[in-house]
């Protein structure tokens, strides 16, 4: 059984839980106040979920999601995520951020500086451009008419893959960007954020999406 080790456990982080444990994984879930403060959460998931630090999460994990905010990325535990496949929900947001000149200037992208700080994991975009609520009130099966699309990118095949699977599971269908170093495609403020779509319409977004905004 795969155990999903989740570092942040705000909105997204929570309904990754969820739709997770729906699913048929463990989950080891984190946040920066201490995992004491996440018993009502845990209480709620049920037998399958446990909290922890950030390192334990990260150790626990076969696979890890990452949903801090940007700004805090660099303490994300880089150890314990050798070698796994981590996935990043991050999005940059200047006005919680801070100004960051490569992002602004369009010479990195936001999962790209993850993979950075993650040297030997396998990092891949995923649910970033969906809102939290969304995840667990708007999944369809397989085939429905009404699906809808989420985008993924990875610098790994396996990483990509994994997204691809765990979406499907969820009920969203993908679309895979490519390298990471096309994911600005699915970042704030371009066509593809935030709307819901399906395959077409999200292949048609991405192939739109200006490198600057």
């Amino acid at each position: 059984m795969t155990t999903i080790g989740i570092i942040g456990a705000g909105n997204i982080g929570s309904q990754v839980a969820r739709k997770a444990i729906e699913s048929g994984y463990d989950v080891v879930i984190s946040n920066s106040r201490g995992p004491e403060t996440l018993a009502d959460l845990v209480a709620e998931l049920g037998p399958k979920a446990s909290a922890g630090s950030a390192a334990q999460a990260a150790e626990a994990a076969d696979v890890a999601v990452v949903t801090v905010p940007l700004k805090a990325y660099a303490n994300v535990p880089v150890e314990p995520l050798s070698g796994k496949i981590v996935i990043d929900t991050n999005n940059y947001y200047f006005e919680r951020d801070g100004h960051i000149d490569a992002l602004d200037n369009g010479q990195a992208t936001v999962t790209g500086m993850l993979q950075k700080h993650l040297p030997t994991s396998r990092v891949a975009k995923g649910f970033n451009h969906i809102t939290a609520a969304d995840i667990t009130a708007d999944s369809f099966p397989t085939g429905d008419s009404e699906r809808r699309a989420l985008a993924t990118s990875s610098d790994f095949a396996d990483a990509s893959a994994f997204v691809t699977k765990l979406y499907d599971e969820f009920g969203f269908d993908t679309v895979n960007i490519g390298p990471l170093a096309e994911s600005w495609r699915v970042e704030r403020d371009r066509p593809a954020y935030g709307v819901r779509q399906n395959i077409a319409e999200l292949e048609a977004n991405l192939a739109k999406a200006p490198r600057t905004v």
